[in-house]
């Protein structure tokens, strides 16, 4: 169990009142950083402003107290913004948070069962695939508000969006427009001064003034939400039916997956940015329970942020003391200066942003794997990219990794072979092994089994072939690693071919998982144990003792 303990209560050892203050400082700066973030995020989503926040201290708060990460910092992230839009756009509110708290629900469950690994076998393609694909989905979904757009709403669907903006695009305010790329100037410049303080903030704050004193017809959170909520979320339930636990099913499944790669995946990076390693099934069950709590709090789905985890880092946050700190400040924030947030131009959030739709996507990546890569991998990228752009996230991963798969069997079964050695032969064997090949009688026909015999490749099994002259197949399987029920299957009906010709079959080499399947499957009985031999020249003699 102590692969679930929490991170927190491990390298609370010998803490030091030194480490502390870091923790603390690096914490504060941590949650100025992420307060425009979840701010944006939140609208961005299809909710209120404040709920990015509440996301961001109820999740931010368990998933550094239970979790498995020393650093990890957690909140909303442009990850979930595409899928939430369009939970909230479909099912409301209360779909958005049955939906929050299944995937919870789910992560947990599989911290549980130690589902931590297997995150690792989801295809490099389909990671990069829909990070691109959310990239485009976000950056145009920030147009309406960069370009101050009068319209009143946003469509969820991709061609919709642009098909509307495109009806709009009359109603530009020119002024909304010019703060917006003033925005996105000072945080393209600002990090060339400083990067201790957030170009984000630096540009909310300069912009926001800029707007205020000089009084600019801009659009503001406030005139669009009105008074903003500056207390403490409140624990709510939300309305549950079976039917709406049914609908939510699916995209609380994407978004626990979606959480699990991306927080495993920042959990990595600053792993190897402090020299640690962490517990990736705790880290699960810390998402969860974030998850979990957010969704009870009114917050939005939740994971281990990349950006805001590299930032504690690099300013000293080493326990997650940090983590718990920045969610102390947000709340300190959300209580006092919540208020002040109503003057924030959308058109500044909007380009904040754009500018992580930006950064998020990792064009290099994905433009080199669309060269290089093998043809089933471009199809995998290229299908997961436009899925998750003209369709949703939940269709693109689900579609994504089922193609992945079936590609990736086809490829097995293709490395899968059995090749009948002739008397000539020269193969990779030894010296003795090759004198024995040599002289065996042409009573005896040889086969060797290349690959993983699985129920892509078992077929391949029935194409081991006797003349009419033979008496004994010795069937080589030292480099089979592993068989299933399928090619268990063609084994059988190959041994019942053999018994009708009075065909002796003799297998040599056979690794420890296909022994132990064909123990249970009862083929060893039904071959007789004597016909299994260690290597080919055992095998060889027995034969021809068998044919003599």
């Amino acid at each position: 169990m102590n692969e679930l303990r929490p991170k927190l209560f491990d390298v609370m050892k010998g803490y030091s009142k030194a480490q502390l203050i870091k923790d603390i400082i690096a914490g504060i700066i941590v949650a100025i950083i992420a307060l425009p973030l979840s701010i944006a995020l939140a609208i961005a989503s299809g909710v209120g402003p404040e709920q990015g926040l509440y996301t961001a201290i109820i999740a931010g708060f368990f998933i550094s107290f239970f979790g498995g990460s020393r650093v990890q910092i957690g909140g909303p992230t442009a990850a979930f913004v595409v899928i939430i839009y369009g939970i909230v756009a479909e099912y409301g509110t209360d779909g958005l948070i049955v939906a929050t708290i299944l995937a919870g629900i789910i992560l947990v469950i599989m911290g549980i069962c130690r589902f931590g690994s297997l995150i690792k076998y989801i295809p490099y393609t389909i990671t990069t695939g829909f990070t691109c694909g959310i990239a485009v989905t976000l950056f145009v979904g920030q147009l309406k508000d960069f370009f101050g757009l009068q319209m009143k709403s946003v469509p969820s669907e991709f061609l919709d969006k642009i098909i509307a903006y495109g009806k709009h695009i009359g109603t530009i305010n020119v002024t909304a427009t010019v703060i917006g790329l003033v925005a996105v100037a000072i945080m393209l410049i600002w990090p060339k001064v400083t990067d201790k303080i957030p170009g984000s903030l630096v540009a909310i704050i300069v912009t926001t003034a800029i707007v205020y004193f000089a009084k600019l017809d801009v659009n503001t959170i406030g005139s669009v939400y009105g008074q903003l909520n500056s207390s403490f979320p409140k624990f709510h339930v939300p309305a549950i039916s079976m039917k709406l636990v049914q609908q939510m099913l699916s995209p609380a499944f994407t978004i626990a997956v979606l959480a699990a790669i991306e927080s495993l995946l920042s959990a990595v990076v600053s792993d190897g940015m402090i020299g640690d390693t962490h517990k990736s099934n705790a880290e699960l069950i810390g998402q969860g329970l974030g998850n979990i709590f957010s969704g009870l709090f009114g917050g939005i789905p939740a994971t281990g942020a990349i950006a805001r985890t590299a930032a504690n880092v690099r300013n000293g946050g080493r326990t997650p003391i940090a983590g718990i700190t920045h969610c102390v400040t947000l709340t300190i924030i959300l209580l006092v200066l919540m208020p002040l947030a109503a003057l924030i131009p959308m058109t500044t959030l909007a380009a904040v942003l754009l500018v992580v739709a930006a950064n998020m996507a990792d064009w290099e990546s994905f433009f080199r794997l669309c060269k290089s890569a093998p043809k089933s991998d471009i199809i995998v990228l290229v299908a997961t990219f436009f899925l998750t752009v003209f369709f949703d996230l939940v269709v693109a991963i689900e579609i994504g990794v089922v193609l992945a798969a079936l590609l990736f069997m086809k490829r097995m079964a293709e490395t899968a072979d059995i090749k009948a050695w002739k008397y000539t032969d020269s193969p990779d064997i030894t010296p003795g092994e090759a004198e024995k090949l040599r002289d065996i009688p042409h009573s005896i026909s040889v086969f060797e089994i290349c690959g993983p015999m699985f129920f892509a490749a078992a077929d391949q099994i029935l194409n081991i072939n006797s003349h009419h002259h033979t008496k004994a197949v010795v069937i080589r399987m030292r480099s089979v690693p592993a068989i299933d029920a399928s090619a268990m299957k063609s084994l059988h009906e190959l041994f019942n071919r053999a018994k009708r010709k009075n065909i002796t079959l003799i297998f040599s080499h056979v690794n420890e998982q296909p022994m132990h399947v064909m123990e249970k499957d009862g083929f060893i009985e039904l071959v007789g144990k004597e016909n299994f031999h260690e290597n080919i020249v055992d095998a060889l003699d027995y034969a021809e003792k068998l044919v003599r």
